[in-house]
């Protein structure tokens, strides 16, 4: 139903698509090749986050049977927005990012399945009120790397290894150093060899580099700048694309290398990566007690809050 066009068409609204409110707004797109493969669809799942921090977990089945103006896929809590969708086996680690420089990680199967009309669960606690999920990632290789990009142009490619597995619920460990310099965190990618970058200024300058040209560094270090940066303009978007074969189209983006070793006032800083890594330490075991004491707390309360709200939206649905 979705006409094809060429590279550089500019495609139709996606209102003339799907019946949606024209202040609504379409957040992400998962391809699902059959929704009548029982199998498939009982064995695999939709986990989607939002930008309060809450996590949801629901089985493929729940949505075979689509309707032109939707289904319902979760309770938004007041004040909070959808932020991601991702399509999971039930086998994945789930790394979720905040703009305050923290991400936590943990397994996919801590998050249990629910209805439809459930509301989820505590993913990762907000460093306070101002602060907000700006990514998350369900991956499975341990050969895949994280990415995360600051508004500032800054960027760092980590180990997976790096973010320790803990239990969903707690505050994360630091997986940038945010300072003036770099601003806020902006994206969080899992990336590998092979992959390619595609970054948006506020000011609308995009650049494509490949991921192969940023080497790999611990997650204490501050990062390398991923983009000059003019005056008070900021990164507005960073999406990872498939290497393609160069074609005339190739001309509209710029081709970029990151700035590195101490260049245009940019450090490595990695003489300062132990003595953040023995900070980070001490704020991990805080992050371990507060676990305890505030985490299961949380996951019952929430539980308990989206196991009516299950019996009470699918009854509605």
């Amino acid at each position: 139903e979705i006409p094809e066009g060429s590279k550089t068409s500019k495609g139709r609204a996606i209102q003339n698509l799907i019946n949606i409110p024209p202040d609504d707004k379409i957040k992400t797109f998962i391809n699902i090749k059959d929704l009548k493969d029982e199998e498939f669809i009982n064995n695999n799942y939709i986990i989607l986050c939002t930008e309060k921090g809450v996590v949801k977990k629901t089985t493929v089945a729940l949505y075979s049977k689509p309707r032109t103006n939707g289904i319902i896929a979760i309770k938004i809590r007041e004040g909070d927005h959808l932020l991601e969708a991702k399509l999971t086996d039930g086998n994945s680690q789930i790394l979720m990012g905040l703009k305050s420089g923290k991400a936590i990680r943990f397994l996919e199967e801590k998050v249990r399945p629910m209805g439809r009309g459930a509301s989820g669960v505590k993913g990762i606690t907000l460093a306070d009120e101002k602060d907000e999920v700006i990514g998350m990632v369900c991956v499975k290789g341990e050969d895949e790397t994280i990415l995360v990009v600051a508004e500032k142009g800054i960027g760092k490619r980590s180990h997976i290894d790096d973010y320790r597995i803990t239990n969903r619920g707690g505050k994360g460990v630091k997986t940038i150093n945010i300072t003036s310099k770099t601003g806020k965190l902006i994206a969080l990618k899992n990336v590998v060899d092979g992959n390619d970058l595609m970054i948006i200024n506020k000011s609308g300058i995009m650049i494509r580099m490949s991921v192969d040209k940023l080497r790999v560094m611990g997650r204490a270090t501050q990062g390398v700048k991923l983009i000059d940066l003019k005056d008070k303009d900021s990164i507005a978007a960073v999406t990872k694309v498939e290497i393609e074969e160069e074609d005339e189209n190739d001309a509209l983006t710029e081709s970029h290398e990151p700035t590195i070793d101490g260049e245009n006032g940019v450090t490595k800083r990695e003489d300062a990566a132990e003595a953040e890594d023995a900070d980070m330490q001490a704020e991990e075991e805080d992050t371990e007690e507060r676990k305890e004491e505030e985490g299961t707390e949380d996951r019952e309360e929430d539980d308990q809050e989206d196991a009516g709200d299950e019996e009470e939206e699918d009854d509605k649905n």
